[in-house]
């Protein structure tokens, strides 16, 4: 670890309490940390150790946001569905995936780790989860502010000024047995505000609706463009090793229709022959 990350880690430790008390007072925050439900006893950023990940095509994927909180409380279950089936959406027509579980928020303990996270894999029966992080910050104060936001990968600070929405999310995507981060997507917007906003909670609910859908356009394309990376990155990574599962073969374990139509054309060659 060079000199510039030692201090940009103690600095975002440092800063991490102080943005967090500031939004407290001067902004309504919602907010899910993939951090604190992952590492909940983390001082700083984790180390990610170097290990071999097994991944048995075809996947099975499960998609949930991570428990959340704040003034305003985290997203409600609704929304949080609605904002997933989007995402979903990003990993159909995958031949390396053969199902997409939704996971509601409510089988994900906050601060639960990755003992929660293996019993959530067991119960939907999925081999990979990506996580669904997001922070959300409505800023009341004239002048404009920062707060700290801490993904797996490093820290990003969210600007904005009075009134403003300032949305992030960021899907993280596991294997739940190696407990590998294989690939990540993040997504932002920032919704201006007015002074028209203040006092009309309609409005402001408005704007972090439209905030969250903005981050998620984002997100979306990004997640593509990671899951195409990750594919092309499996085949020169030695850290990661593929097999496939009984019955299935080639990445999308479309092993069984193959093996129907070869068949069914062995069967029409015998009839026609001679």
């Amino acid at each position: 670890m060079n000199l510039n990350r030692i201090v940009w880690c103690a600095l975002a430790v440092l800063a991490l309490a102080g943005c967090g008390s500031m939004a407290g007072e001067r902004g309504i925050r919602q907010a899910g940390s993939i951090v604190d439900y992952l590492y909940p006893d983390a001082k700083e950023a984790p180390k990610l150790e170097p290990t071999v990940t097994r991944l048995r095509l075809p996947l099975r994927v499960g998609i949930a946001f991570v428990p959340g909180g704040g003034r305003n409380g985290g997203l409600n279950e609704t929304a949080q569905r609605q904002l997933l089936d989007r995402v979903k959406g990003a990993f159909a027509q995958h031949d390396a995936i053969s199902g997409i579980e939704v996971i509601p928020g409510t089988y994900l303990r906050a601060r639960g780790g990755f003992d929660n996270l293996d019993q959530v894999a067991r119960m939907f029966d999925v081999d990979v989860i990506a996580l669904v992080s997001y922070d959300q910050v409505r800023f009341n104060d004239t002048s404009r502010l920062a707060v700290l936001y801490w993904t797996v990968v490093g820290a990003y600070v969210i600007k904005g000024d009075r009134y403003d929405v300032q949305t992030m999310v960021d899907a993280a995507v596991f294997d739940v047995r190696s407990r590998k981060l294989l690939f990540r997507a993040p997504g932002t917007s920032q919704v201006k505000g007015s002074s028209t906003m203040m006092g009309y909670s309609e409005k402001i609910r408005g704007a972090q609706t439209d905030g969250y859908a903005q981050a998620v356009d984002q997100l979306i394309p990004n997640l593509r463009a990671g899951l195409a990376s990750f594919k092309e990155r499996v085949k020169a990574d030695p850290g990661i090793q593929v097999e496939h599962k009984p019955g299935s073969r080639g990445a999308g374990g479309t092993g069984w229709p193959v093996a129907l139509v070869v068949a069914g054309v062995a069967a029409w060659a015998v009839r026609h022959r001679g």
